[in-house]
């Protein structure tokens, strides 16, 4: 009898432990603002890892509207209602820090994805390095121009670290072609609108002066070519470029009108999760996702230990543009 006793406490405590080790987590993300497609993509992508669409990750994606304060205001939210990680995307380089001290400070881990924040209080960080694809995308520009004309600058976000990190790379491709005068830099804050706004009045300040267009994403440039068009002018006479891979890019990628960058939001958004899972679990979890040995074999998952995990860029061209196309089907 005693026997059957310790038998039937060990089997217990073992489904105990086990119902200790399945339970749902709350994990949140808060990306700076879901306006454009890029994000569209990054945030998807999170719904569709296996963790979420199992149940075993309950997660929640806010909505940052572009706003420091609103992106703290969610921090507070979900440290109140103790989650148990989270996923930060910040809208500002300097002021996302408070916001990850308020989450350390509370015992939950922050995994930084796609723009980064200047705290060495993260976890860990999931993202691409936006200097090279500044000196990518400008180099593409300069190429085409043969180092020789004028060319205008559209920056995203003022004190995002995609805008500081891609005009540092934009600025380097630049010293390398002195002969290339830079007519106009001014932000237009990813957004498409904008940029068309001032490409047209950049195009009436400059008439016949403007040679090639840097957008630091495919918003913007995709911007400057409604503008262009709008202006009666022959958008491939133009050298122009953006960041990103979003589908419309994609489209005028191949018809001519620009050159993109692909940055994976996939890879961005589900190796975060894996992160923020495995931290969660306190280290008792293995990655679900595909991105870690299909995707991107030199990216190794390392047990969940790096700081730092760099997915690489993708240039668009004639040869993949067709099979980018068709993942956004």
């Amino acid at each position: 009898m005693r026997k059957l006793m310790i038998a039937l406490a060990s089997a217990t405590a073992l489904l105990a432990s086990s119902a200790v080790a399945q339970e749902k987590i709350k994990i949140g993300a808060a990306p700076y603002g879901l306006n454009a497609e890029f994000m569209q993509i990054w945030a998807a992508a999170m719904q569709e890892h296996p963790a979420v669409k199992s149940g075993e990750v309950e997660l929640t994606v806010f909505d940052g509207r572009y706003d420091a304060l609103v992106q703290q205001d969610q921090f507070k939210t979900m440290v109140t209602q103790k989650y148990n990680a989270i996923i930060f995307a910040p809208i500002d380089v300097d002021a996302g820090a408070a916001a990850v001290q308020s989450a350390v400070d509370a015992g939950i881990p922050v995994i930084g994805s796609n723009t980064r924040v200047n705290s060495d209080l993260l976890t860990s960080y999931v993202g691409s390095d936006d200097t090279i694809s500044g000196y990518m995308e400008a180099k593409t520009v300069l190429d085409k121009l043969g180092c020789k004309g004028n060319v205008v600058i559209l920056e995203g976000p003022v004190g995002q670290s995609a805008q500081i990190s891609r005009l540092e790379g934009n600025k380097k491709a630049l010293a390398e072609c002195p002969d290339v005068k830079v007519l106009e830099d001014q932000t237009a804050n990813w957004s498409r609108a904008e940029a068309q706004t001032l490409m047209e009045n950049w195009l009436t300040a400059h008439p016949k002066q403007i040679n090639g267009v840097i957008g630091q994403n495919d918003e913007m440039a995709l911007g400057a070519i409604e503008a262009i068009k709008a202006a009666g002018l022959d958008e491939k006479s133009f050298a122009i470029a953006g960041i990103d891979g979003i589908t419309d890019a994609l489209r005028a990628v191949k018809a001519g009108e620009m050159t993109s960058i692909l940055q994976d939001a996939r890879a961005q958004a589900q190796g975060a999760l894996d992160l923020a899972i495995f931290h969660a679990r306190k280290g008792n979890y293995k990655p679900q996702s595909d991105i870690w040995a299909a995707t991107y074999k030199d990216m190794p998952w390392n047990d969940g230990k790096d700081k730092n995990y760099n997915v690489p860029w993708t240039p668009v061209t004639a040869d993949n543009v067709d099979k980018l196309l068709a993942t956004r089907k």
